[in-house]
């Protein structure tokens, strides 16, 4: 099957109502019957999960699943930024005057990714992670950072995958696809947890209803409904990554991605 051909049968899937008919299933009572498959067929570590399989009302259920207390350890290193989420880093470098480049062979701007929010000035020449959950993974996502929450937005959009395929070989699926955009201020700056839907995530929901005005360093932020992507962007000149992640690392939630240093005498005169 040729890639165009693969193309075509992606833009063709990802509307927004295909997604909505999954889910509709995957929310049903009759999803329960296949948590044990799926489970299985994913080789999903159910001894984590919180409750066992057989509680689970729904296959959405068993997915936004919420860990046993201990499952996830987050560091406790003075400055660090931690993973939101379990993920394969299939993006991670500088951002050079506002551009993200080559996340599988394509080139994103901050402007693009964050919506064109005024707040894009602080990323120009900050970092990025790009961190992908697969059907395996735990899909809660949680706080990078202590710090105060400055905004929200909700962007509408396609639901392209952000898989392999969906990253190659798809037109910017990133900055194409449904957002949700955190910004959240911390002591040497500003983070962005951009969280992008994809085919299937039928949708992006807050981990509670209105969110706290601040968030502890692994506090749950979010989750999702299938599996998705978080990007994850600091704030220019504050940022130091850990040298020994690179693209394919896989880390967990709450496994430190590097630290931060005081930012500019500029950015900590912003208001906070």
């Amino acid at each position: 099957m040729t890639k165009s051909f693969m193309r075509l049968l992606t833009e063709l899937s990802s509307r927004k109502w295909i997604s909505q008919i999954t889910g509709a299933f995957a929310k049903s009572k009759l999803s329960k019957a296949m948590i044990p498959t799926f489970a299985r067929m994913y080789g999903i570590n159910v001894a984590e999960a919180e409750k066992a399989l057989h509680e689970y009302s729904t296959l959405n259920e068993f997915f936004t699943r919420r860990l046993k207390t201990g499952s996830r350890m987050v560091d406790n290193t003075e400055h660090a930024l931690v993973s939101s989420v379990d993920a394969v880093i299939t993006g991670i470098g500088s951002i050079s005057e506002g551009t993200v480049f080559n996340v599988k062979g394509q080139d994103y701007t901050v402007e693009e990714l964050l919506n064109r929010s005024p707040r894009e000035v602080n990323y120009k020449n900050g970092f990025c992670f790009v961190l992908y959950l697969s059907p395996t993974d735990y899909h809660r996502i949680h706080s990078p950072v202590s710090g105060k929450v400055l905004e929200t937005e909700h962007v509408p959009g396609k639901v392209y995958p952000v898989n392999e395929f969906g990253l190659r070989h798809m037109t910017r699926v990133l900055s194409r696809n449904e957002r949700l955009i955190t910004f959240i201020r911390h002591e040497h700056g500003e983070v962005a947890v951009v969280k992008v839907g994809a085919l299937n995530v039928s949708s992006i929901k807050y981990a509670a209803e209105k969110l706290p005005d601040r968030l502890t360093r692994g506090d749950e932020l979010a989750y999702f409904e299938f599996g998705s992507t978080v990007v994850l962007l600091t704030e220019s000149g504050t940022f130091t990554p850990d040298p020994s992640l690179t693209l394919g690392s896989k880390v967990r939630m709450g496994q430190r991605l590097g630290t931060f240093s005081p930012a500019s005498e500029e950015s900590e005169e912003k208001d906070v």
